[in-house]
């Protein structure tokens, strides 16, 4: 054989090259090793399908996405408060009539355990002047300003949500678009790509292959039912159509009266707020008792509508996502428009109890702790209730079917894991932390934690207390729907910043904005105190000169990407087509060579898959 000659250059180049590729494949194998919970992942897809898996996939990525929101809130606000508070500098005095500058929510004096542990669940006392809640940070003077951090802090940290939520949005829209979003594409992706070369020893195989079972099992259920609605008579559409109709309007009864009371129940509760002891207690977290058995309870009633509209496996989750997903975003806007309306005097600011503070003073003297306050007792109140639900019932009902034998208890049977109803749990309290930072900087950590207590949670009653699922689905849609929903809550919850920051008047006796009109005056005014030059470059930026350019360009780059999208999408759809003109061309061939061999009458030949049957058998 001729040897190539290869310069030093050349050497120099693949040596790099090689070394480079080494050093990839290694920081892969590192970022392997510390990826949270492989091995649970792994295990749990194997025996429970893709679709339980997705749930703690996407419960993982909110671990990671609120942590590092924490660090981004505790780097830029909470050691820079810390540090001033240390640090002997002057506080600027808000101004305002005297009546609308008394605050004094830290108790004095002996304080029993018993007062610190009801402090502890609803927010008060001692916990309500902490770095905990708004009311604490105040306005300083020195070279840092906090109000502007506490502000550009509260943007940037849902800007950085959205940036992750928008990249793993395309990374399950890549995986959907890979399998042709249906039974068959994802079938030929499963029977090529599916199996993992890398599994060693028998239980990493078995699980995998329970794995594969899973995924094929839900592409047959949705092939069958697709088959039983071709096959339906026009009367038996029409039929099934008028049901589906008024099982819809069935089900937004029982939204719309599960959010009426939680309009009541917060109504009542803030009229009662002041009693004391364990009754002032349960009359603080009415709120959020009536949105835990709403949401409870509806869904229930939803699922029992579902068994009866006959959808789809994956379209019924999907109803069941969004019919969840209104039940508890809409629960939220009535639980905050029921404050907000109490704080305005009803938008009426200039009357009545409003009109010397621009806000209701005597009942909200620190409107935005208040409401991050209930925040806190929603977040905390959801996960006593995973807790409590996890050892007053889920045990129970294990202990009770594996100990009796009768007809009841194999009726009853183990539970299965509902993956609608934990991924909306999920979505609602991320939601709630979203709406609730600007008002509890400490929120994020406090989610994180209550996360990876939940995800033990979970896990140990995934093993532990359920069963299978008779009815799996696609985790490949379902893992887009899952952040689609994800993003609306952030949504809702960025509306509910843009009102607080620009409508409502910020606290005069509390916070960092107590000497503003509003929370966004804080930004005019650092914008004035920079320099000439500054000025001039930032007025630029916003001007038509800067905007009309950028404008054109991102128009003239977007039309590239849909222009190429769109190519890439006739190719797609050519290559489709070519594979299934193929086939035909095949099953041609075939149909030809039986003729032939019957014409000729030669006898048929046993080989396998080397005959042209058999060629046919595997196409």
């Amino acid at each position: 054989m001729k040897i190539p000659v290869v310069s030093s250059s050349d050497s120099w180049k693949l040596k790099r090259t090689k070394t480079l590729r080494t050093i990839k494949a290694r920081g892969r194998e590192v970022l392997s090793f510390l990826t949270l919970w492989k091995k649970t992942l792994q295990k749990i897809g194997g025996n429970f399908g893709g679709g339980v898996k997705s749930y703690f996939l996407f419960l993982r990525f909110l671990v990671v996405l609120n942590f590092f929101s924490f660090l981004l809130i505790g780097g830029f606000v909470l050691i820079p408060s810390i540090v001033l508070t240390s640090v002997d500098t002057q506080l600027v005095n808000s101004t305002g009539p005297e009546e609308c500058l008394e605050y004094d929510p830290n108790p004095q004096g002996l304080v029993l355990f018993y007062d610190y542990l009801l402090d502890l669940l609803s927010g008060t006392g001692f916990m309500e002047y902490s770095f905990l809640f708004y009311g604490y940070y105040s306005m300083k003077d020195s070279s840092y300003s906090l109000p502007l951090a506490y502000l550009l802090t509260a943007v940037f940290y849902f800007a950085f949500c959205l940036i992750c939520i928008i990249v793993r949005m395309g990374t399950a829209a890549r995986v959907t678009v890979a399998t042709g979003g249906g039974a068959v594409g994802n079938y030929s992706s499963i029977v090529f790509t599916g199996w993992d070369y890398g599994c060693l020893g028998d239980r990493a195989t078995k699980l995998k292959q329970n794995n594969i079972r899973y995924q094929l099992q839900v592409d047959l259920e949705e092939e069958r039912l697709k088959q039983q609605a071709a096959a339906l008579t026009a009367s038996q559409k029409l039929l099934l159509y008028s049901l589906r109709v008024s099982m819809f309007f069935v089900a937004v009864g029982f939204i719309a009266a599960a959010l009426y009371g939680i309009f009541v129940a917060t109504e009542f509760s803030q009229v009662r707020s002041g009693d004391e002891g364990i009754l002032g207690l349960v009359f603080e977290y009415l709120p959020s008792i009536v949105i835990t058995a709403g949401n409870f309870v509806v869904p229930l009633l939803c699922d029992q509508i579902a068994s009866v509209e006959k959808y789809p496996p994956t379209v019924t989750i999907i109803l069941a996502l969004l019919r969840a997903v209104v039940l508890r975003l809409a629960g939220l806007i009535v639980l905050l428009s029921t404050l907000w309306s109490q704080i305005t005097c009803n938008g009426q600011t200039t009357s009545g109890e409003c009109q010397l503070c621009q806000y209701d003073h005597k009942n909200y003297p620190c409107w935005e702790s208040r409401i991050g306050q209930e925040m806190y007792k929603l977040t905390l109140f959801d996960l006593l209730i995973n807790m409590a639900t996890l050892v007053l019932a889920e045990f129970p009902r294990r202990l009770l079917v594996d100990s009796w034998s009768n007809k009841l208890t194999q009726w009853v049977g183990r539970q299965e894991f509902v993956v609608p109803a934990n991924v909306l749990g999920l979505v609602y309290g991320q939601t709630v932390v979203w709406t609730g930072t600007l008002f509890c900087p400490l929120l994020p950590l406090i989610n994180t934690i209550k996360f990876i207590v939940l995800f033990y949670c979970k896990k140990l009653t995934l093993f532990q207390n359920c069963r299978p699922a008779l009815k799996t689905f696609r985790s490949t849609t379902s893992n887009f729907f899952f952040l689609l929903v994800l993003l609306l809550g952030l949504g809702i919850a960025t509306m509910v910043m843009i009102y607080s920051v620009a409508q409502i008047h910020p606290s005069m006796a509390c916070g960092p904005f107590r000497s503003l009109p509003n929370i966004w005056s804080i930004v005019p005014n650092s914008f004035y105190s920079l320099s000439d030059v500054t000025q001039e470059f930032l007025f630029f930026i916003g001007s038509q000169a800067f905007s009309i350019p950028l404008f054109t360009l991102s128009c003239v780059v977007m039309c590239y990407i849909i222009a190429l999208a769109s190519v890439y999408g006739k190719s797609v759809s050519l290559l489709r087509a070519q594979l299934k003109a193929e086939g035909k061309d095949k099953q041609f061939l075939v149909k030809q060579y039986e003729k032939l061999r019957q014409q000729l009458q030669m006898p048929e030949q046993s080989g396998g898959l080397n005959t042209p049957s058999g060629t046919c058998f595997i196409i």
